[in-house]
This record gives C-alpha cells, structure tokens and sequence, in this order.
C-alpha cells in the first residue's frame, strides 16, 4: 500500500466518524450514561396506592363542609 491510499482510507475513515458522531454519541457519551443510571435508578422505584381512598374521602367531606351562595343568603 502506498501513503496515498493509507492517507485516502484515514480520510474516508474520519468521513464516516464525522457524520455517524452524533448517533455514537448518543449511544456512548456521557449523556447516554446519565440516561442509563436514571432509567435504572426508575426501575428501583415502587408506586403506593394504599392511602388513595382516605384521601378521596376526606376531600369530599371538605367540600360538603364549604360554604355555598345558598347559605350566605340564607344569612342576610
């Protein structure tokens, strides 16, 4: 192989490095690896549903306990 064809190839090499660099970048960068903690720190993460009744009942009390228009006139 002659120093042109090496220089060619390194060229065409860098080329393809060059226009692939955002996608092995996405892929292998440090942005990546902050996204593949995060996913796995996500995956440790549990839902609690226990006290949704509670609170669903303690909210339609407060609003049966509120004042209305209706009462305001009653008043006057």
């Amino acid at each position: 192989m002659s120093w042109l064809s090496i220089a060619l190839l390194l060229c065409a090499v860098a080329v393809v490095i060059g226009a692939e660099w955002p996608r092995l970048s996405e892929r292998l960068g440090l942005e990546a690896r902050r996204k593949r903690e995060r996913a796995k720190r996500k995956a440790q993460l549990k839902l609690l549903r226990s006290d949704t009744d509670d609170f669903a009942a303690s909210v339609e009390r407060d609003l049966e306990q509120l004042p209305t228009l209706e009462d305001f006139d009653r008043r006057n």
